[in-house]
């Protein structure tokens, strides 16, 4: 459930102009030291002098049954490098209880408050969530382990007077209205608390089937693949992956419907060659996903000692990843066609990572054989359309979610339930 935050001051934690909250320039010094006060009342001080204030630290919410919760703000875990006011950002946070009656259901928990700044038309994350676990019942709840759980969710629209609302006034509808969302989430950890190759592969394996599970049967697309969006979930000890943050995702038959309102979605040196092309409309297809899970492992493999160490040096070869993240999507687009499409192409894994190099090297081989029969159907589809002849069916009823069967969901898992010749967990 979203509970929109109408009734509070709208010009805090970082989402305006005029704001000089130390601790947004400076993540580390909200470390358990630099504190908010509190602010419940909706003519309190505005937010950005609250910021100010080293007293406190905390910040109230509406929840349910018109309710109020608070959570104490301890540590900016993640914040996304995008132009300022858009980008989200993860702060560790402990509820007080205040409010929350005799029992507080959030006790004992590992919590984050995650805010984001997305369109005021975007499905929230928390709505695709709800129908995952709706569908995750009997057999299928296996899937939980993998997704996230979200335990409370609100919308802070822009009030009047905000360069927001004066960039909507001006511009109409070339302008993106967007809104503050805000979260409450269990903390999770990232691929850096990992601690062998073994457990990595399994939680790319977990991931690779999570999100078959979310596209095949509630029909939502990720479209975000990353290293940041790869977590760890420890329970019963054992450790789940997890395919976190689907701010960016969309139902499957929206794409069906049409194109989207977005098509380029995702992080950069991970999108799918065909995204980096200017002109190209979509539609986000599964293979563009799986596609991102293949460069993650390829980047993460190849430029790392291990999982928490870079290379300081990365070698030089023929296929060199250190300036991905640096290139335009020209540079991107023919370097990611000029791998796939290689023949005898083989990674440059680090010792750490040696284990991945039968994944990738299969992985390229299938991608490779899928494209190339992807430009075969789309030549007899623009043939049919010239000149009189029946081209070969198989062709004209290509299946582009999955490059023609080629880099399927089955094909993919052929390759990745195996680890260095032992059995991964297949979960679904």
């Amino acid at each position: 459930m979203i509970q929109h935050m109408r009734s509070l001051p709208l010009d805090g934690l970082g989402i305006v102009p005029n704001l000089d909250a130390k601790f947004m320039k400076d993540p580390d010094s909200l470390d358990y030291g630099l504190t908010l006060s509190q602010n419940v009342a909706a003519d309190g001080p505005p937010l950005n002098k609250i910021l100010e204030n080293p007293q406190g630290s905390l910040f109230t919410f509406p929840y349910k049954d018109g309710k109020t919760r608070t959570v104490h703000l301890k540590r900016v875990l993640f914040r996304s490098h995008e132009v300022i006011g858009r980008g989200t950002i993860v702060i560790r946070v402990k509820c007080t209880c205040a409010g929350c009656g005799s029992h507080c259901n959030w006790a004992g928990k590992k919590l984050v408050l995650k805010l984001s700044f997305p369109g005021e038309n975007r499905v929230s994350e928390q709505i695709f969530m709800d129908r995952c676990r709706e569908l995750a019942q009997g057999e299928h709840a296996w899937v939980l382990n993998h997704l996230p759980s979200i335990y409370w969710s609100f919308d802070i629209p822009f009030r009047d007077g905000t360069p927001q609302q004066n960039f909507k006034k001006q511009y109409d509808k070339q302008y993106e209205m967007r809104i503050m969302r805000g979260s409450i989430q269990e903390e999770l950890q990232s691929l850096t608390s990992l601690t062998t190759a073994r457990e990595c592969a399994q939680v790319f394996y977990d991931v690779v089937q999570c999100h078959h599970w979310v596209w095949k049967y509630p029909q939502i697309l990720h479209r975000d693949i990353s290293p940041g969006n790869i977590m760890v979930r420890e329970k019963n000890g054992q450790k789940f992956g997890v395919s976190n943050d689907w701010d960016l995702a969309v139902w499957v038959n929206d794409i069906r419907d049409g194109p989207t309102s977005k098509f380029r979605t995702g992080t950069t040196p991970y999108m799918a060659h065909e995204q980096h092309f200017m002109e190209w409309k979509g539609p986000h297809r599964y293979r563009h996903d799986m596609e991102s899970m293949f460069y993650v492992i390829l980047l993460l493999t190849c430029l790392c000692s291990s999982l928490s160490e870079k290379l300081p040096a990365p070698p030089k070869t023929d296929y060199s990843y250190e300036t991905w993240h640096k290139e335009g999507d020209d540079s991107l687009r023919g370097r990611k066609k000029t791998l796939l499409t290689a023949d005898n192409w083989q990674p440059s894994t680090t010792t750490f990572f040696d284990g991945f190099s039968i994944w990738l090297s299969v992985l390229q081989l299938t991608l490779r054989s899928g494209i190339n029969k992807l430009g075969d159907s789309r030549i007899a589809k623009a043939s049919q359309k010239v000149i009189w002849q029946h081209p070969d069916p198989a062709l004209l009823n290509f299946d582009e979610d999955t490059l023609g069967g080629e880099f399927s969901y089955e094909k993919i898992v052929l390759v990745m339930h195996v680890f260095e010749k032992e059995d991964l967990k297949t979960r679904m």
